[in-house]
């Protein structure tokens, strides 16, 4: 995977304003080798906890959003933070996880960093963080809004009103039936069966023959 590994300040052009000092103190503070990567389809970033003297290794999609790209790296300092007091002996996104990552997310809210809609999205992850990003549908929608580049005709699931049909990048047909807690229930086309998709999924509109 390309990447490129920045010096800190260099990394303030990744960030929102008045938050690259209190960033580059954890990264300091806990000997972090932070990875600026492209686009990954799977992960927004990647925690590697420190071995045979090694720095820990933190690593972030290039590609998002200055808030994303913030909380994104938030969530993996605090793996770093659970490793550091209980090393494998919790669960990844356990209670301990979500200790920590609520108590970086207040630290950075107070300071105002993120604008008004996004600040009212992360209560929730403040309360109970997500183990994932698409766990988290409301602070997506809100951080999807903040996008300089939004792909061309491409629109969310979540935005299609039921009974709409949609084609996927592998051209794949679906019709929006209803939500299921955090994901939409689509029928494709083609076969019958339905799927569970994300409300954040981008997809195109199909218009089909009459």
């Amino acid at each position: 995977m390309p990447s490129s590994e920045h010096p800190l300040q260099a990394l303030a052009e990744f960030l929102p304003d008045r938050s690259f000092d209190q960033v580059a103190a954890l990264l300091h503070r806990y000997k972090v080798h932070l990875t600026i990567t492209r686009k990954r389809k799977s992960v927004l970033g990647d925690y590697r906890h420190a071995v045979a003297n090694a720095n820990h290794r933190i690593s972030v999609n290039g590609n998002l959003n200055k808030y994303e790209f913030l909380i994104t790296l938030l969530h993996e300092l605090a793996h770093l933070l659970t490793f550091e007091k209980f090393g494998h002996r919790v669960e990844p996104h356990g209670k301990e996880w979500k200790q920590e990552y609520s108590s970086l997310l207040v630290q950075f809210v107070a300071q105002s960093i993120f604008p008004p809609d996004i600040t009212r999205a992360l209560q929730a992850s403040i309360r109970n963080p997500a183990a994932t990003a698409n766990g988290e549908t409301e602070l997506l929608l809100a951080l999807r809004a903040h996008n300089v580049n939004i792909r061309a005709g491409f629109v969310l699931v979540d935005e299609l009103e039921e009974g709409a049909f949609f084609e996927t990048e592998n051209g794949r047909i679906f019709q929006k039936l209803n939500k299921r807690r955090k994901r939409i229930a689509c029928l494709e086309v083609k076969s019958g069966l339905t799927y569970s998709f994300s409300a954040i999924a981008e997809v195109k509109r199909y218009v089909r023959p009459s």
